[in-house]
């Protein structure tokens, strides 16, 4: 019995010191460094979430080691003398081992679950869409997205007022929509910091997916349906937006860079783009969540026809009807 407690202290010294030093190495020297970032809330929160999870599993890990290593030291089969205290037929029927393993891993799922349900409630999702109606969104953004419908929506620096941005998926490319600025579109995803940003993600033709990697937003492009994603930016930088769903030939080269600058910058720009704009702007259909698939699209059935038909009789986007 002494040989069986002296190896379960053992074991569970080793395991604690090597466990603690591991997690604060992690955390000190990796944990910051982890992708995505920091660049808003979403991506840091997400780099946290990850973190913690490593902290836990960190320990998991150095225990299978540390207990396989132990076990080939101490009960090795040329040790004759010394036969395993701690595991085979001494250790069935251990009440202690079997309560404390059940104790342990449920307090470990239950933990888990509870955690990830936070995350994403307190968090808006985490960056992921919700659709047409999110179950939590940050305050102001019924108003902000009802007054932009509306055209009457505005955005102002240090307002604490949500900024909707439209992302309108097709093949292949992405233009970004600006309600609060005349509904101008561009290439170009341009977001102001210090910002709340809810995107509203839709497609012209098949399913696409919005995926700003460093700012830990992803979101499924649906035609006809608008999936809404929210983050808050926190950090100047350039990111990178990719197409993550398979949408054709030409999938692979589905992406475009954006930036986050500073709210004077984007004020700047965003008033420029749109008084340059203003022509183009008043030949696009009004301001919607969504829009029927584009009439000078590939395939489908508001799409040309060879000609015969050439744009859609019901919906018009991006030209207007031939006289």
């Amino acid at each position: 019995m002494g040989s069986e407690e002296n190896d379960l202290r053992r074991i569970v010294i080793i395991w604690v010191v090597l466990s603690v030093v591991g997690d604060l190495l992690y955390w000190l020297f990796v944990g910051p460094h982890v992708p995505p970032g920091r660049m808003t809330t979403t991506a840091k929160d997400n780099q946290f979430d990850f973190n913690v999870l490593m902290l836990i599993a960190l320990p998991v890990m150095i225990g299978v080691w540390e207990w396989l290593g132990y076990a080939a030291v101490r009960w090795n089969a040329r040790r004759k003398d010394m036969p395993e205290s701690v595991g085979g037929p001494v250790a069935a029927g251990n009440k202690r081992a079997e309560v404390s393993w059940i104790v342990i891993t449920t307090v470990a799922v239950l933990f888990l679950a509870v955690f990830g349900i936070v995350a994403l409630y307190a968090g808006n999702g985490s960056g992921g869409g919700e659709g047409p109606n999110p179950i939590q969104q940050p305050a102001g953004a019924v108003k902000a997205e009802t007054a932009a419908l509306a055209g009457n929506g505005s955005w102002s620096p240090n307002s604490n007022e949500v900024l909707p941005v439209q992302v309108i998926a097709q093949q292949w490319k992405f233009t970004y929509r600006y309600p609060t600025f005349g509904g101008f579109e561009s290439p170009d995803l341009i977001l102001p910091v210090n910002t709340e940003i809810a995107f509203n993600v839709t497609s012209l033709d098949v399913i696409h997916s919005f995926w700003a990697y460093q700012l830990e937003v992803k979101a499924d492009a649906n035609p006809l349906e608008n999936n809404v994603a929210f983050t808050k930016t926190e950090q100047l930088g350039n990111f990178e937006v990719r197409c993550s769903e398979l949408c054709g030939i030409w999938h692979g080269a589905m992406f475009n860079p954006g930036k986050v600058v500073s709210e004077s910058a984007f004020m700047t720009w965003a008033s420029s783009t749109e008084s340059k704009n203003a022509t183009n702007t008043a030949n696009l259909p009004p301001f919607a969540w969504t829009y029927a698939p584009d009439a000078n699209g590939a395939a489908g059935g508001y799409y040309p026809d060879g000609g015969v038909t050439p744009y859609s009789t019901v919906e018009i986007y991006g030209s207007k009807q031939p006289s």
